[in-house]
């Protein structure tokens, strides 16, 4: 359907059936009033009338129409002109338009019902001051020269106009077509702030609105904001509500027990502005969120429990409620609390809930330990001596570990210690129940305990006791030799540095003779001659053989010589004499000897 140079058309097309009607208008519709139009279609009889005036036309061949597609008023989008060009489709109406309606149903709200204006202006009626608008003989001159392009401003926003470019020169002119342009939507002005706030719940709202007054052009949308009240000045939600027939909306995601400050934005294609001014509104408490499980401090036989606000409160909080196995064991508003006559290191299941005056949630279940102690006893370990350099060790767990092992000791110490100072011969977390000592001393006695240890502490045994068998001694010493006279000897001598056992005997070998055989560690040796040489060897025995030490050698102290001593004097000239002599019988050490020599000798010239 279409009204063009004061003809109104319609074309329809049903299967092979193309069918075209006109109504002569001329300038009928043009005197600046309301007209009404009617289109049928009844079996084969198309018409068409605008006011008295009608137009009617049979067409046999014309097929019952079914409308199943969209409806489109003033034009159609572009996308969709190409499917049909044989309709010979111009551009969109352009003018006023109201009470469209079809043979069923009421009255059409086209704002309400249009799911988009594509290329349709339909609230831009044209001035009705003059009875000749479709003429042109009432335009305004524009533009006078010899361009091709003018800009004109000074026009009113969202508002249609007409142009036609007449060109002239000495044998005449030629009009062209008029042009329908319409100018761009402005901001909206004075958006006035909601007229009511309602509380769904602690996170929603419901906002109601009256429509802003003065409005030139469309609202495509109304947005919702929200503000926390002495927050920052970026909203904590919005909501974009493109259904502008409807003045009231939901707000969503907002925090329960919160002052927030509510504004209403109006937008054109133009742009958006927001009312200057807020509604303020405070949300309803609701249950906490975010209940943390308590956390403890751990004792054998207490929980030194405590708990931290919930992260998103959600109100005013006004009880705690802390379940031990499912029990409630306290109630009030505290965030510590002590739980006691507790097992050792036994686990125990904790939830708490939180209240407001809106409800109450829970945390997640936590399950908290009391601390471990040290073993309660631990046996002492079973000793079993494999050579003289081993002891196998064995023990076994105990009974109340009172925690988690962790780990075993083993202690050690022997006579040659004393039996007081203990060393760690074996700390290990692999939980065996037996150990092999190997390198130990022959023949010695050992004192063994065995310590077991949780995160609590340790618990260390009684002492086992083991000896290792005996060995032929190592180390023997070199004896010591001391002459303090010409004719004898101190001799000493050490224990072996390993005894390997107990030492039954020590033999003093002097010149390869053994000179004494007894438990003594010294020896004396007289009537011996003046400065001598002698040899000293120990030897150290045990039940299970013995061992030699190092030879060393002494002499004895020296004494005067005995015997006389023959000398032999032989001239040699006028001024020398050779004198020899023998050594005396018994030198009785290592000799010097002076010559005297008596008489007359020549002076130093």
């Amino acid at each position: 359907i279409e009204l063009k140079s004061g003809i109104l058309s319609i074309l329809l097309k049903t299967g092979l059936a193309f069918t075209q009607l006109d109504l002569w208008l001329g300038l009928f519709y043009c005197d600046g009033k309301w007209k009404e139009a009617t289109v049928k279609k009844e079996g084969s009889v198309i018409s068409a009338s605008m006011d008295e005036l009608r137009e009617q036309t049979l067409e046999p061949q014309v097929q019952k129409l079914d409308v199943n597609s969209p409806v489109y008023i003033g034009g159609i989008p572009p996308e969709i002109q190409n499917t049909y060009k044989e309709l010979g489709l111009e551009q969109g109406f352009g003018g006023c338009m109201k009470d469209v309606k079809f043979t069923r149903g009421a009255v059409v709200n086209l704002a309400s019902v249009s799911s988009s204006a594509v290329r349709v202006n339909l609230d831009g009626c044209l001035s009705t001051d003059s009875a000749v608008n479709c003429r042109g003989n009432d335009s305004i001159l524009v533009y006078r020269g010899k361009e091709q392009s003018v800009y004109e401003s000074g026009l009113q926003p969202f508002t249609e106009y007409l142009y036609r470019v007449v060109a002239l020169n000495e044998g005449g002119s030629v009009a062209s077509e008029w042009t329908r342009v319409r100018t761009r939507e402005s901001v909206p002005q004075n958006v006035p702030t909601p007229s009511r706030v309602h509380s769904i719940n602690g996170y929603s709202i419901e906002v109601t609105w009256d429509k802003p007054a003065g409005v030139i052009g469309v609202i495509e949308k109304y947005i919702l904001k929200a503000y926390e009240e002495d927050g920052p000045s970026v909203p904590i939600t919005s909501a974009e509500l493109a259904d502008t027939g409807m003045l009231t909306g939901i707000l969503t995601g907002l925090h329960p027990f919160t002052n927030y400050a509510v504004t209403l934005t109006a937008c054109t294609l133009a742009g958006c502005t927001e009312s200057l001014h807020a509604l303020n509104i405070s949300t309803p408490q609701e249950a906490p969120e975010d209940v943390q499980p308590p956390t403890a401090i751990s004792l054998p036989t207490l929980l030194l429990l405590s708990w931290s606000p919930p992260k998103t409160p959600n109100g005013v909080i006004t009880q705690y409620t802390l379940y031990l196995n499912g029990v409630p064991i306290y109630s009030g508003n505290g965030t510590k609390y002590v739980v006691k006559d507790l097992a050792v290191f036994t686990p125990y299941r904790f939830l708490l809930t939180a209240c407001t005056a809106a409800g109450c949630t829970n945390s997640s279940q936590v399950t908290l330990f009391t601390a471990q102690l040290p073993p309660s006893h631990v046996d002492a370990p079973i000793l079993t001596v494999l050579d003289s350099r081993t002891i196998y060790v064995q023990w076994k767990e105990p009974v109340e570990v009172n925690g988690i092992l962790d780990r075993y000791i083993i202690y050690i110490t022997n006579n040659e210690q004393n039996f007081t100072k203990w060393s760690v011969i074996y700390n290990s977390t692999e939980l065996f129940l037996d150990y092999t000592i190997q390198q130990l001393f022959p023949g010695t006695e050992y004192l063994i305990k065995l310590a077991a240890c949780t995160g609590g502490g340790c618990s260390i045994s009684e002492a086992s006791r083991a000896v290792t068998d005996e060995s032929t001694p190592e180390g023997v010493p070199a004896p010591k030799a001391h002459s303090y006279s010409s004719d004898s000897f101190n001799i000493s001598w050490a224990k072996p540095e390993y005894p390997n056992g107990v030492i039954t005997n020590y033999g003093l070998y002097m010149n390869g003779v053994l000179m004494q055989n007894s438990s003594q560690l010294h020896y004396y040796a007289y009537g011996l001659a003046p400065w001598s040489l002698h040899s000293f060897r120990v030897q150290a025995c045990t039940a299970k053989g013995c061992a030699l030490g190092p030879l060393v050698e002494a002499r004895t102290m020296e004494a005067a010589p005995e015997g006389t001593v023959d000398v032999l004097a032989t001239v040699d000239g006028s001024k020398t004499v050779q004198v020899k002599w023998l050594a005396p019988n018994k030198p009785n050490g290592h000799l010097t000897y002076t010559v005297l020599v008596t008489g007359l000798f020549y002076a130093d010239q």
